[in-house]
């Protein structure tokens, strides 16, 4: 029974209700001339146009999964329309909505989908408010945040009461990239998602592990996407680093060695190459890898499940990251 763990949807509803009063969000719907909308932040920030999978109808979706041999799929929102500049309360309105619709998809095919809650950081209160009200009242999986807040690490905010109540709740949080802006050198052959997204991932979480969150929440359990970025493979530099640098003057506080932390995390299958996949098992184990696709981004894998097979895992491995691992985590 495979379980999908990363994967996006966006409810049309959302759309819908932004038409009629993105007054009350500080976000508007652009449709224009493109093929499919995009939206448009009062704050500033205007994100790329929708993927048309994105806004499918759920029965497509469904039907997709039953052509790859998926039971389950966890919706996530596109973390390039978090939003996190928004003043704060048009961010927890804004929230709010995005996992009451989300919730709602989920609740209409209780069979096929979970989902992960987002939250109006940078404020982390009202970030643990809203994923209480989410696991508690909604049903959400976990949460979903992403992997940097207007370009500031998550290890450099004080998040603190945040990671408290997903540690208190007992769900994950899966940590997803956004550069919804692709950067000067990013711009061209596609480099924003195929490089800028998974340094992403990693900066983030070496920000995560140099300032002790995970050493203060030792029962916190997140989920790292794309096969946890570049930290897998840059973990000897990290531990290189963390010996040599000036520890007092860099905020340094983790209390081990940054390898010593690669089992504290899940990382998802993502990463198109069966020998990475491989080195990936070798450094963290096959009891800490999860499937996942990017459903419906342009990098996603059309096939995980092919993927894992085609590493060479043996019919056991398979079924525990498609099915054993994700189900644990999610408590399915």
């Amino acid at each position: 029974m495979p379980v999908d763990v990363h994967a996006h949807y966006v409810p049309t509803q959302i759309l819908e209700v932004l038409r009629d009063k993105g007054g009350d969000y500080g976000a508007s719907v652009l449709d224009g001339a493109a093929a499919c909308p995009c939206l448009k932040f009062d704050h500033g920030l205007q994100a790329r146009p929708f993927f048309a999978r994105l806004l499918e109808e759920e029965s497509r979706r469904v039907a997709m999964l039953d052509g790859i041999g998926i039971d389950r799929q966890v919706l996530s929102l596109w973390a390039d329309i978090f939003g996190y500049g928004m003043p704060a309360d048009k961010s927890r309105a804004w929230h709010r909505l995005l996992n009451d619709s989300l919730a709602a998809t989920a609740a209409r095919h209780p069979d096929r989908f979970s989902w992960f809650a987002s939250g109006p950081l940078p404020d982390a209160a009202a970030a643990a408010r809203e994923l209480e009200r989410a696991v508690r009242g909604l049903g959400a999986a976990g949460g979903i945040v992403a992997a940097n807040v207007e370009g500031e690490n998550l290890g450099n905010l004080r998040l603190d009461e945040y990671w408290a109540a997903a540690e208190e709740l007992n769900v994950p949080v899966f940590i997803h990239p956004a550069q919804p802006e692709p950067l000067p050198r990013t711009r061209c052959f596609a480099l924003n998602p195929i490089v800028q997204y998974v340094f992403d991932t990693t900066l983030t979480v070496g920000s995560l592990i140099f300032s002790g969150v995970l050493d203060r929440f030792p029962q916190l359990v997140i989920v790292i996407s794309h096969g946890g970025g570049a930290l897998p493979y840059l973990i000897g530099r990290f531990d290189c680093m963390h010996e040599r640098m000036d520890r007092a003057d860099q905020g340094n506080v983790a209390q081990a060695a940054p390898s010593s932390y690669l089992r504290r995390f899940y990382y998802d299958s993502i990463l198109h190459d069966a020998a990475a996949l491989r080195y990936l098992a070798a450094k963290v184990d096959t009891d800490r890898i999860v499937l996942g696709s990017d459903d419906p981004f342009p990098p996603m894998d059309k096939d995980p499940l092919a993927s894992l097979k085609q590493a060479g895992f043996n019919a056991q491995e398979v079924a525990r990251i498609a099915d054993e691992n994700p189900r644990r985590l999610l408590r399915l």
